[in-house]
């Protein structure tokens, strides 16, 4: 329900939401400019002086006002023609027009009631309304993303347009609330729903019928600082009976023309005050530093509108079109999806093809749909959940969880979990778990144990459908084929070759920059930027799946280099492999923010084995301001695969590595590096006490064994991994 209420005033009141935010950021600018031309005025300046020195250089005058910002405008009459002007208050003196700013009238208009008067202002109210409704959802959805209130400024992963989106809102959510809630109170105000009248004091009866005393000896005014005046008006020169009528900060009152006495004086009221305090709030008039600060949270409101499109788009993008979706109560298997952002539903969809060419007759359906009673021929059930944020439900599982638990008789056709995410994030397919967790405990069978898809990898799905090929008794392939970005053609430049002599082929290929149009360099796409450990897309021919590579190198240095295994059978790294200089393979760049070293100077642990040592040469590489980092590096024979050698003893020089550690499996006595991270447990802790980052690069097995050694090396400092990983201090690349 939050989500509904975020997306879609959003996406039908965009243009409105636009111009009202866009004019009101226009809009706010004024009061700033305003207080920063204002004359200064001297704190002990009192009404009478003021009001005396404008008499002596505008002889005719009839009004004093004081704006908020701190400006002073007089109005006189020199014989019969009316003058206008700001003053300086210390002067008298005329400084600049008093005459309305014809642009800011302008912005005042739209922004008010968009030219259309009446149909105007109940326009912007309902975009008010939006507003209000879009910021108390998106920061309901804030939370839920960081994992909490307490944690709303936690580090984001995922996609650049969702990490902008939120990143904007959680800084300008409460400028948001705060303008649209002052919006619809002086809406309100305005079409006679809250009534705030002035309420003025009542004129006396009886009057001295005398004038002549000169202002400046008039008690009344000279009790009351300049600063404090708002409006005084002067009496008519030809009715003996009419008083001055002095507004200030406090309220309003009468001066006596001849006696200089106040004759009666009504404080503001309670709404009246609250009714100035919102209008202040809103407008920024007379708080020209929060107008200002609203104004800039108010230009959030384009670029969440538009990275909110991309959002919708991308979801709607990768959700495939369901075509021979069996009803729910023919199917033989049901496939729930839960997806955040869409990507999922091209994984359900790769598996019910498979299953449609097997002879089953497939359903697949939003996990948020499910109705155990609608089910009555299946025999099998698939639960692809994503997890959105810190373990919750992503958009298509809502509610999910909550009917698992009012579940009175569980399904008698068994189940098998499949959750996807990213191991870099701290609670890696946390709702999946959940969910899995939660159908054990109903007591629903199982066809295949729970597992898991890191970053959509079509290699981690082929090897779940074998597994529930064989639990099926069917010769089941998945090929799931994501959307492929634009690639270009990447010229190989050098390479070195590793491994041969342990039967595991190695080789660190550096392949050329491509040509960077202006655009892409102008706005970061495609190769224009890039840093260690973000990916490269290579796109074998005879094969729509890529494979992705971490970068041992970033843009700084010229080319483009990744450290590759050949794997048996492997049709990517087959056709790497057999690369000579000069020869060209088609790939893509695909940021991953959530593996980069950082450039502060807190020091790192860096683990990694055999290939996983890419991003991590990278990182040292890049380590031009010497900070302190400790390399734990698992080979199997220090003469065949010690990748980056001569180049490891180079930095150690340099002081860009400060320390590495070996550790060699096939040796007289065999270490991996899980065994090395606890023989040198101290040098970890002092790097985790220095406020340090543990960085880890390789295979499953490899981050299972360091997983449970610094699980113990971090006893001692009462501290977990998951309490690291919350605080963006212990991050993984596993493959």
């Amino acid at each position: 329900m939050i989500r509904i209420l975020h997306r879609w005033p959003g996406l039908v009141l965009a243009a409105l939401l636009l111009v009202i935010s866009l004019s009101g950021v226009a809009l706010s600018i004024f009061p700033a400019l305003e207080a920063a031309k204002a004359p200064a005025i001297d704190a002990e300046l009192t009404v009478a002086e003021l009001a005396m020195r404008l008499q002596e250089t505008h002889p005719g005058l009839e009004q004093i006002k004081r704006s908020p910002s701190g400006q002073f405008r007089a109005w006189w009459f020199e014989g019969d023609q009316p003058g206008s002007a700001v003053v300086d208050p210390m002067t008298g003196q005329s400084v600049a027009s008093a005459d309305p700013d014809l642009v800011r009238k302008w912005l005042t208009t739209l922004h008010r009631s968009l030219f259309l008067d009446d149909a105007g202002r109940l326009t912007t109210l309902v975009g008010a309304v939006a507003m209000l409704i879009l910021a108390l959802s998106g920061a309901v959805l804030v939370a839920r993303r960081t994992g909490g209130w307490r944690r709303w400024f936690a580090r984001l992963r995922g996609p650049l347009a969702g990490r902008l989106h939120t990143e904007i809102a959680r800084m300008a959510v409460f400028g948001l609330v705060l303008s649209a809630s002052t919006a619809i109170w002086m809406s309100a105000e305005t079409f006679d729903v809250v009534s705030v009248e002035p309420v003025s004091p009542q004129m006396p009866a009886q009057l001295s019928g005398l004038k002549g005393m000169p202002i400046a000896d008039m008690e009344a005014f000279r009790s009351i600082p300049a600063i404090e005046l708002r409006e005084l008006s002067f009496p008519a020169a030809d009715d003996p009976h009419e008083p001055f009528t002095l507004v200030t900060n406090q309220g309003t009152g009468y001066v006596n023309a001849g006696t200089g006495t106040l004759l009666v004086w009504q404080d503001l009221s309670f709404l009246e005050k609250l009714s100035e305090t919102i209008y202040m709030l809103h407008t920024g008039q007379g708080a020209a530093i929060l107008g200002l600060l609203l104004g800039v949270m108010a230009l959030g409101v384009p670029v969440m509108a538009v990275t909110g499109v991309f959002i919708w788009l991308a979801g709607r993008r990768v959700r495939p079109r369901l075509k021979d979706n069996a009803p729910a109560g023919q199917a033989q298997s049901v496939i729930l999806v839960g997806s955040e952002g869409g990507s999922t539903w091209g994984f359900a969809a790769a598996l019910a093809a498979a299953l449609r060419s097997a002879g089953q007759g497939v359903h697949v359906a939003p996990m948020s749909d499910f109705e155990p009673l609608r089910y009555r021929r299946a025999e099998r059930f698939f639960i692809f959940a994503a997890t959105y944020g810190d373990g919750d439900a992503p958009a298509t599982a809502r509610g999910f969880l909550e009917k698992l638990q009012k579940m009175a008789v569980s399904p008698s056709a068994p189940l098998a979990v499949l959750g996807f995410g990213d191991r870099s994030f701290p609670d890696f397919c946390g709702f999946a778990k959940a969910v899995d967790e939660g159908a054990r405990a109903r007591g629903w069978p199982v066809l295949l144990p729970f597992d898991t898809i890191n970053r959509q990898s079509s290699q981690d799905f082929a090897r779940w459908g074998r597994d529930l090929g064989a639990a099926m008794g069917l010769p089941l392939e998945l090929d799931h084929q994501p959307a492929v970005p634009a690639c270009e053609a990447l010229t190989l430049r050098e390479r070195r070759d590793y491994g041969e002599t342990v039967q595991v082929p190695m080789a660190i290929l550096r392949f050329e920059l491509p040509q960077v149009p202006f655009w892409q360099r102008l706005t970061g796409k495609g190769f224009a930027r890039f840093e260690a450990g973000d990916l490269l897309g290579i796109l074998p021919e005879g094969s729509g799946v890529p494979r992705l590579y971490s970068l041992a190198s970033g843009t700084r240095d010229g080319y483009m280099e990744i450290v590759v295994r050949k794997h048996p059978g492997g049709l990517s790294s087959g056709q790497l492999h057999d690369l000579k200089p000069g020869q060209k393979v088609r790939g893509f760049l695909r940021h991953n923010a959530g593996f980069h070293a950082g450039s502060d100077s807190r020091p790192l642990i860096l683990v990694g084995a055999g290939t996983g040592v890419g991003p991590l040469i990278g990182f040292i590489r890049a380590n031009n301001r010497q900070r302190p980092i400790h390399l734990f590096f698992g080979l199997r024979c220090i003469e065949s695969d010690f990748l980056y050698r001569e180049d490891l003893a180079a930095w150690q020089s340099s002081g860009q590595l400060q320390q590495l550690y070996l550790a060699i499996s096939r040796s007289e006595h065999p270490q991996y590096v899980q065994d090395v991270l606890r023989q040198n447990a101290s040098v970890v802790t002092d790097v985790i006490r220095q406020g340090g980052k543990i960085m880890l690069c390789g295979g499953r097995e490899m981050a299972r064994g360091v997983n449970e050694a610094m699980a113990e090396i971090l006893v001692p400092l009462g501290l977990t991994k998951e309490m690291l990983k919350e605080k963006g201090r212990y991050v993984e690349d596993v493959y």
